[in-house]
């Protein structure tokens, strides 16, 4: 009763190890079902829910999710060819010969775990075949030379599908799943025709080679066809390959990284995706007719739009290897049917050696909900509308702004910190230390209200020291825990167990924690004085002015932020040396801009204090409670709200309708900043000042 099938399927032997009693009854239940409507795309999510969690993250396995997938395939090609098809559709030669096309068309899939995106890839492919045959035999009907055989209509196949996957179950997976959807297609055909279609024995089948794709030659999978007279190439290659970022890369990985990005300064930085890229931009130096064919698009962790990993990959691909981008969709939650749901934010790139018109962006209002298109001229590796940008970390600012730096570290064992319990316990005993106990704030203590104290001894006169008893223990115990060090200059600090690493004291300061949730509207930023001593834990800006503040505490450097710094999970991670050295500050403010900007900025903290320090006492709200975006007071909205009015102003008259608009213009400043002329002028200005 069943058809001969032979092909592939069956040519190897498989051991049953254990075909017990209960197995059968599992078999002979899952028969009961009709797996012949099950989309096989699922099977890369049944996969992923089997999966060892520790090994899905060592292969930075994420199974996409058909909906994403289609984000990915249809600006990709599929949006193009229905285009071409409503051209065409009245003028049968014209048809033929997209029908043809199609039918020619190759696909890599270079991390194709249980091959969903060729599966989708397909099956739009076969929906868009199926339209074409439905005109073409219409007309054949008109003109009284209608073809009974439906198989000589039917010219995708599955063939022209390929795909690399490092792992051999999900290459097997694929393997299969890729044949069950040519028998839906097929039954699709016979459905929709009403005659009876089906490509059995099976004679063609995708290219599945189970190996690491970094290390195998993409060209060698393909076999030319008799027709082809130069070198074939693939038209595109997808995919969503390995997320893994540099802390989960495993020794083999990196040594991939090293591989593909030899001779790259910084490449251990980026993430495993990346190499992805560099094998995409490498495949499509190659031509065919004297023109580039090969268009490319992935899945990715956005982070390699984000922070120095901007710089190191992008750099390569536009400079070395001539890379467009000519579409992207911004950050989004990835998901798929596995009930183990990675929570990952994504992007998706499109990119090629040449220009598509028109390039469009695809903007999400939060990660969750669904894009919206904008159509623009050029996208530059931030996935704005703009020209090329590559920050590049910087030890100095690009604005006549002061340095930013870091607190101070205290390098003690524990020594010289105290809780507050602690810090009353040792004035109960010696209360002359209380003039050398300071505030001491970590990035932590800061946006989480944490009190915590420090000994600051720096100016301490040694007779003054030596009538603390309890102190002096302490000081014991950091110079014992330095002199065990094997730091050098940890050692050499023995020799001064009373001093931190670094000693500044500034009057006023700015601080920035190091990093901040990325549900926040504003990262907390503080203006503190001398009484608190900040640790390296915090970014800090010495003598900083309510000036600093405001523009830095503004929904303006917000928007820069979220767009230049690097990720810690999805948390922000502000960096001095390519968030605020790269910073486009306000070009010529008026003294009374300048003067909005320091008022408003001072409403901000007035309008913190009236929560932090509550006149009927008790405990104050931390600044993270002020700042969540589901208890941020009203107040303190209506003040950044009118700061954020005051800095915007700074910058140009016209209000910015959304952060697209913002980041648009910081970039185009940050260019003007950068070049020529502007840049060797405020070189002298720096230079002046100094």
């Amino acid at each position: 009763a069943f058809p001969y099938v032979n092909g592939k399927l069956f040519e190897e032997n498989l051991p049953l190890a254990s075909f017990d009693s209960e197995m059968r009854r599992i078999l002979l239940d899952s028969c009961l079902l009709d797996w012949g409507k099950i989309s096989p795309a699922i099977f890369g999510s049944l996969f992923q829910s089997v999966m060892d969690e520790k090994a899905r993250r060592n292969l930075g396995a994420h199974y996409t999710s058909e909906k994403n997938i289609l984000k990915l395939i249809k600006p990709l090609f599929l949006d193009g060819l229905w285009a071409e098809f409503e051209k065409a559709k009245n003028n049968n030669n014209n048809l033929k010969k997209l029908h043809d096309k199609i039918s020619k068309l190759r696909f890599l899939d270079p991390a194709c775990g249980c091959g969903n995106f060729l599966i989708i890839a397909y099956r739009e492919l076969r929906l868009l075949e199926i339209e074409i045959i439905k005109i073409l035999l219409k007309e054949s009907i008109k003109s009284q030379q209608a073809i009974t055989d439906i198989s000589i209509y039917v010219q995708i196949d599955v063939d022209k599908f390929y795909g690399i996957e490092y792992e051999e179950f999900p290459a097997q997976i694929a393997q299969v799943a890729m044949w069950l959807i040519d028998h839906q297609m097929n039954q699709l055909v016979s459905q929709t025709f009403g005659e009876y279609y089906v490509r059995l024995p099976l004679r063609k089948s995708a290219t599945i080679k189970n190996g690491n794709a970094l290390q195998t030659d993409w060209q060698s999978l393909i076999e030319p066809m008799p027709w082809e007279k130069e070198q074939p190439r693939y038209h595109y290659i997808l995919g969503n390959p390995p997320f893994i970022g540099k802390t989960w890369q495993n020794d083999e990985q990196r040594k991939d990284i090293e591989t593909i990005f030899a001779g790259v300064n910084s490449a251990g930085l980026l993430d495993y995706v990346s190499c992805w890229y560099i094998k995409a931009a490498q495949y499509m130096q190659n031509v065919n007719n004297g023109l580039p064919i090969t268009q490319s698009a992935f899945v990715s962790t956005n982070s390699i739009s984000q922070g120095e990993q901007v710089g190191i990959l992008w750099n390569e691909l536009i400079n070395r290897y001539n890379i467009k981008i000519n579409f992207a969709h911004k950050t989004f939650s990835w998901s798929n049917e596995a009930k183990a749901n990675a929570g990952v934010h994504v992007i998706i790139i499109g990119f090629a050696t040449f220009d598509i018109q028109p390039k469009r962006i695809f903007e999400y209002a939060d990660i969750n909900s669904e894009p919206h298109e904008l159509i623009v001229e050029k996208i530059n590796p931030y996935l704005v509308e703009g020209n090329i940008v590559l920050l590049k970390r910087r030890n100095e600012p690009i604005c006549l702004v002061p340095k930013i730096g870091k607190g101070n570290q205290p390098t003690d064992g524990g020594f010289l910190l105290l809780t507050k319990d602690e810090r009353d316990e040792l004035i109960k005993k010696e209360s002359t230390v209380i003039p050398y106990i300071k505030k001491f704030l970590g990035g932590q203590e800061f946006i989480q209200g944490i009190e915590r104290f420090c000994l600051w001894l720096v100016d301490i006169n040694p007779s003054t020291l030596r009538k603390m008893p309890k102190v002096l223990e302490r000081l014991d115990g950091v110079r014992k825990m330095r002199e065990v060090s094997t730091d050098p200059k940890t050692r050499q600090m023995a020799m001064t167990p009373w001093l931190f690493r670094e000693t500044d004291n500034f009057d006023s300061f700015v601080a920035i924690p190091e990093v901040s949730s990325e549900r926040r509207f504003y990262i907390p930023i503080g203006f503190l004085d001398k009484e608190t001593i900040p640790s390296n834990k915090l970014q800090i800006i010495p003598n900083g002015t309510l000036w600093h503040f405001g523009i830095l505490t503004s929904i303006m450097h917000m928007a820069w932020t979220k767009y230049t710094c690097g990720r810690l999970e999805s948390r922000f991670q502000y960096s001095a040396g390519i968030v605020y050295n790269n910073y486009p500050w306000p070009e010529n403010p008026t003294a009374k801009q300048k003067e909005e900007v320091e008022k408003a900025a001072q409403q901000v903290l007035d309008a913190r204090a009236v929560f932090q320090n509550p006149p009927s006492g008790g405990r104050g709200a931390s600044l993270a409670d002020l700042y969540d975006p589901n208890t941020m007071p009203p107040a303190l909205v209506k003040a950044h709200q009118q700061l954020d009015k005051a800095v915007d102003l700074c910058y140009r008259p016209q209000p910015f309708i959304n952060e697209t608009k913002r980041i648009e213009f910081l970039f185009e400043l940050y260019d003007k900043y950068t070049s020529g002329m502007f840049a060797g002028e405020v070189k002298k200005k720096v230079k002046s000042k100094k």
